[in-house]
């Protein structure tokens, strides 16, 4: 298990000064932070609040632990079936093991090398599992405790591993090697035995060539003393145990892949690499049986028919009442190229070809009994897929497949984003479940699920948690994630709004991104209200309400024009061309933006005002669940793509959605369903801009960075920031801007040109393709420094891509993104980084809280606008709402990340939503009825006091406010070196504190409003995109990101949940009994041969077999014992579960001893009396007479 270093602050050390709650950072405060801080007011005002509110929360409330892992094993490699116990094994290449049980138990361990899994065998009905790994180890997993650890290891140092076979009920597990060796180790001490079985006594002494690795090892079902060993060259040797020799060699000419016994142990079946199958009787050896090769064509002149395909495995299982089941995987024709992977089904004369979806890793077939010498009685196959796993049903004669029961399905599209919200409305997960059971599929087997081992149960924790994850073809899951499980509720599928593309007409459409369109990049719920907002790749946000009715309506959409002013599409002088694409030139040229496209010179039409899809006109049909309410989409200007959203928020209780990128923001009343705000960034500031947009040396803005969510490509230089010309505000007549105005400097270019000099640089698309979160391709600035002919510096931004194609990205991403090379180019074009709505007071004067949107940017600007909405419900529809700027700018270091209100207690202020209420309810009396609003501010300002508290989080730090004075309250500089990727203000054990996820890894908590220290731990060592874009915090102390392209790791922060964990994962091991061995009746016991007598403890053990060599295998002793026992001491109980376990094994202990003592003095009254009968035939003769 992987340690951390717990470094738990003291509570009372920033309780002194403001300044002094800084630590972490810079002392001084300097910066963009350091100057918002009012010395001469603040220490006063920072002792007034901790007089009046009692913070609750310490440090002692505070620790890090994973919970769970949701989601389908990351690259598999090996698998195993316990089939007493019902649970299921699957090893990773990257070292993980996932058991999986009932639906609920789930578990996940690691190996510490990491080091692929080769193969697993569980200890049937033991509670135990043998694996082994790449770097050639063997580990003993104790399985009977909640959290499996290693018992044992042994690292072989010589040899490497390639087979392993343990038989049922025996310490005693085969290792084959590479060198076509094989070792015997002893389960219980983990120690190699003395007797090996060399390679070169197994083969002929005739034979010149080495036989190849050890593929297969198995027990005869008739002999447990014979050992049957497969080569890959195509030899199988049946290896007397006892007498230490061949008992039959069998030759083939093609490899050998796999080897399956029939349930008598008179035959054995192998899987070769020309895609045949051959059949072998131990009686004659020296050719096979039977040879076939299922899948291909028959010669006409009756040769031997073609090789196809490599049989990877095959399994041979027998059933009392009809023909045995042959299962195999591969083997079809070359000649079918475009086939899928198949796992083929021969029962009797019938072969059924089953074609998968992804390459098949590993198959098994589950059988009724654990016995190898009874009919098998196969009602399953496990096929574990390359990215699924599915289970079909043996006993139908049509094969159907059971229905999944874990969330496996996670990555059926690539993962763009998640959301986590712990503690939601109780009656969510029903209806959405509800809405979403309509779309369940037909078709699956009607048994229960087999895989149904362990036991869980809910615990302790009960309050109700939804998952959302967002996917790169513009699906939405909505998940139950309460007690620590998953189970899907609900697929929205954001694409149907629009029309589908014709494939071949690419080029012709304004499509922006080349592959996965729809992808979806930012998600917005409102639980109370349940309206939910999406904002996708192609620049496009989408309004859904819920409704339990379907509905036939068209789609409402509005198209917002939302362009930076400056554009660089010009041609340069020659001499003045700079080193990097991404450089502006020193010409500018503005464009006018007032909708307009006449002023265009150029060959070709060149794209304005259109979106990047269409959505569609017709009347849709939308089923009962979230029903697309309006569609926004950002278009064309002058050829310009639209630029990917970068923040998005939403209000029901307003009916207004906002949104912003790096162009500027819109806000859009979705009730009246009208543009009232569209607005370039530098416009919002008005006469309050702190900078005054002029030129300024590169090292006073040093403080700044480019922020996370800013994912334009391109920035635009310094000396275009003099010509400041609006963008063409929609502003409804009431949020009045200056005029657009035109002028051009420079030769406008061709539209063919254009494509080439955009400031995207040569060949690179206007927007990357949407991949999954694990992929994703962010643009991270990376500065480098342009010195132009007139020796003034400018800093331009190259980008880094973290491409798909590549594993290694973590290393660029941290680097890229430390505070020494911040932009200047992007003051310029400054993104809009956070938005929320919320009931504040806009002004430094003001007396009551009022509607307010609050905007923060990539500088670290805070900007509040207010909305004036009409004071009455009934005249919302009619009346416009009025946007306008309040003149109050705030600043921090480092664009701003979130933010939140706290009321004068402390206690967080939720913003205003609307009672949720079923659009298209067909009572009509409801549809008149108003809209039930809850403002979580009681309008009277005695009752809310006479002031609150605003959070503001950047990358770089966290400062609180007193609103209306605007008073820095406490600031805390989170970091330095690096940059916050989340932050997120949550409740934990009725109190409030600020949740960071910084990129070098720290998980930190600070407490509210005082911004106190409470927990800093390094969780993360390494970063990589995939967890940028999908970490998430909630309320409970409950975190997740995807710790793989198909897995959602869940963690806690709080100290209580990491208590109660043991309570809440679910067992793994449950005492079963074992199943009775068949009675093998008189004749088989007596002529079945002498398996039962067989003793492997006295031909291994070390008083027959001597000690193995020192220098082939290191025995590792595991941490599993300890922590085994700690993990079952649930106080009495945990005391009863292991004297019960040890009572059991004494008396299983005894058993044995009874059966032993049993059949030695059979054995003895056996000699006694063939002795007396030897006596009595010898008793009168004479000497000579023998």
């Amino acid at each position: 298990m992987k340690k951390f270093n717990f470094r738990k602050v003291l509570d009372g050390l920033t309780a002194s000064s403001p300044s002094g709650s800084s630590g972490g950072g810079s002392g001084g405060g300097s910066g963009a932070g350091g100057s918002s801080m009012h010395p001469g007011g603040t220490a006063g005002a920072a002792g007034t609040p901790r007089d009046e509110i009692q913070e609750t929360l310490t440090s002692d409330y505070f620790q890090i632990c994973k919970t769970v892992r949701h989601g389908f094993p990351y690259l598999p490699t090996a698998l195993a079936f316990d089939p007493v116990q019902k649970i299921l094994a699957i090893g990773t290449r990257t070292g993980a093991i996932r058991i999986l049980g009932r639906p609920g138990v789930d578990c996940y361990c690691q190996h510490e090398s990491g080091a692929a899994v080769l193969q697993l065998q569980f200890l049937i009905n033991e509670g135990a599992l043998v694996s082994a790994s790449a770097d050639d180890a063997l580990h003993l997993w104790n399985l009977r405790q909640k959290r499996p650890a290693i018992l044992h290891s042994l690292k072989f140092n010589r040899e490497r591993i390639t087979y392993c076979h343990l038989p049922f009920q025996s310490k005693w597990l085969y290792v084959g090697t590479e060198r076509g060796n094989t070792h015997i180790v002893n389960i219980e001490s983990f120690i190699l035995s003395g007797y090996v079985i060399m390679w070169n006594k197994a083969i002929e002494l005739s034979t010149k060539t080495h036989p190849g690795p050890v593929v297969h090892l198995s027990d005869s079902p008739r002999d447990e003393g014979k050992l049957l060993i497969g080569y890959e060259n195509g030899t199988v040797v049946l290896w007397d145990l006892r007498s230490k020799r061949a008992d039959l060699r069998a030759y083939y000419d093609e490899a050998i892949h796999s080897v399956a016994w029939h349930h008598e142990g008179k035959q054995f079946m192998c899987s070769h690499s020309d895609g045949s199958l051959t059949l072998w009787n131990l009686k004659s050896p020296n050719r096979p049986f039977q040879t076939t090769i299922p899948h291909g064509k028959i010669q006409r002149d009756g040769k031997k028919p073609e090789s196809c395909k490599p049989i990877l495995k095959v399994e041979y299982k027998t059933c009392k009442s009809s023909e045995p089941f042959v299962i195999f995987s591969g083997g079809l024709s070359y000649d079918k190229a475009c086939r899928r992977p198949s796992l083929t089904i021969m029962h009797g004369k019938a072969i059924t070809v089953l074609e998968m979806d992804h390459p098949i890793v590993d198959f098994l077939t589950l059988c009724e009994t654990p016995y190898p010498n009874e009919f098998q009685e196969p009602y399953a196959v496990v096929v574990l897929l390359e990215k699924d796993l599915i289970v079909v049903d043996l006993t139908q004669s049509n094969f159907p497949i059971f229905e999944n029961p874990y969330p496996i399905d996670i990555h059926e599209s690539p993962v763009t984003c998640t959301e986590y919200f712990a503690d939601c409305p109780p009656d969510l997960i029903p209806v959405l479940y509800s809405v979403g059971a309509k779309h369940k599929k037909q078709g699956y087997s009607n048994k229960e699920w087999p895989i149904s081992g362990g036991a869980w149960n809910l615990g302790a924790q009960t309050y109700p948690e939804i998952i959302i994850t967002g996917h790169a073809d513009g699906s939405v899951k909505f998940w139950d994630a309460s007690a620590i499980t998953l189970q899907m509720l609900y697929k929205l599928k954001t694409s149907k709004v629009f029309e589908k593309q014709k494939t071949g007409e690419g080029k012709a459409t304004a499509e922006i991104v080349e592959e996965d369109p729809f992808a979806v990049q930012m998600m917005y719920w409102c639980p109370e209200s349940r309206i939910f907002c999406v904002a996708g790749v192609s620049a496009y946000v989408i309004v859904y309400r819920f409704s339990k009715h379907e509905v036939n309506t068209e789609i409402s959409s509005l198209e917002v024009r939302l362009q930076y002013e400056v554009e660089d599409i010009i041609t340069p002088e020659p001499e003045i061309i700079p080193p990097f694409p991404d450089a502006s030139s020193q010409l500018p040229s503005l464009k006018s933006l007032s909708g307009s496209t006449n002023t265009v010179a150029c060959e070709g039409t060149m794209k304005d005002s259109i979106p990047c899809l269409s959505v569609k006109t017709r009347p849709v049909r939308m089923p009962p669940g979230y029903q697309a309410d309006l569609v926004i989409q950002l278009v064309w200007v002058d050829g310009e793509p639209p630029q990917q959203i970068t923040s998005l928020a939403v209000n029901s209780a307003y009916g207004l959605v906002a949104f912003g990128n790096c162009n500027g923001l819109a806000v859009v009343d979705f009730m009246q369903k009208t543009v009232l705000l569209s607005m370039g960034t530098l416009d919002l500031y008005g006469s309050s801009d702190p900078y005054q947009r002029q030129p300024r040396s590169p090292r006073k803005s040093k403080q700044f960075a480019a922020g996370l969510t800013e994912l334009s490509d391109s920035p635009v230089s310094l000396e275009l920031e003099r010509c400041k010309s609006p963008t063409s505000d929609h502003v409804n007549g009431h949020c009045t801007s200056p005029t657009s105005q035109s002028c051009s400097s420079g030769k406008r270019l061709s539209s063919a040109d254009v494509s080439k000099a955009n400031r995207r640089g040569p060949g690179r698309p206007p927007f990357r393709k949407a991949q999954s979160a694990a992929c994703m391709e962010i643009s991270l600035p990376v500065t480098t420094e342009v010195i132009d002919d007139d020796h003034n510096m400018t800093l331009s931004s190259t980008s880094l891509y973290a491409s798909h194609k590549y594993e290694n990205r973590e290393n660029s991403f941290s680097r890229s993104r430390s505070s020494s090379v911040s932009s200047i180019d992007r003051d310029s074009k400054e993104a809009i980084t956070a938005l929320y709505f919320m009931e504040s007071f806009a002004r430094k004067n003001d007396s009551a809280v009022s509607s307010c949107l609050w905007v923060g940017t990539g500088l670290g600007m805070v900007l509040i606008l207010s909305l004036n909405l009409p004071a009455s419900d009934d005249l919302r529809q009619s009346e416009p709402v009025m946007v306008s700027p309040s003149g109050t700018v705030l600043t921090l270091k480092g664009p701003v990340l979130t933010f939140a209100c706290l009321d004068c207690m402390g206690t967080l202020t939720h913003p205003p939503y609307e009672v949720w209420r079923d659009p298209h309810s067909a009572d009509d009396g409801e549809k008149t009825r108003k809209r039930k609003l809850v403002m979580h501010s009681p309008s009277s300002s005695q009752d809310m006091g006479d002031h609150q508290f605003a959070v503001i989080c950047s990358e770089k730090q966290a400062k609180v406010f007193s609103l209306p004075s605007q008073t820095c309250l406490y600031v805390h500089n989170i970091t330095e070196t690096s940059f916050l990727l989340r932050a997120d203000v949550v409740t934990l054990c009725n109190s409030v504190c600020l949740a960071c996820f910084c990129a070098n890894g720290h998980i930190m908590t600070l407490s509210l409003p005082s911004l106190r220290p409470l927990l800093d731990i390094n969780y993360l060592p390494v970063t990589d995109m995939r967890i940028a874009r999908t970490f998430c915090f909630t309320n409970e102390g409950q975190a997740l990101y995807l710790s793989s392209p198909t897995e959602i790791q869940r963690l806690t922060y709080s100290q209580e949940m990491c208590d109660n964990l043991q309570d809440m994962l679910g067992d793994l091991f449950t005492p079963v009994e074992t199943p009775e061995a068949q009675n093998r009746g008189f004749l088989k016991g007596l002529f079945g041969g002498s398996g039962q007598a067989f003793d492997r403890e006295e031909l291994f053990g070390e008083a027959t077999a001597g000690k193995a060599s020192r220098s082939l295998a290191q025995h590792i002793p595991g941490s599993g014992g300890i922590e085994g026992v700690r993990g079952a001491a649930g106080g009495v109980i945990g005391d009863l579960t292991r004297a019960r376990i040890a009572l059991d094994e004494r008396g299983q202990k005894l058993g044995e001893l009874d059966e032993r003592t049993a059949s030695m003095m059979a054995s003895a009254e056996a000699f006694s009396k063939h002795a007396h009968e030897v006596m009595l035939k010898y008793k009168d003769k004479k000497w000579y007479q023998f």
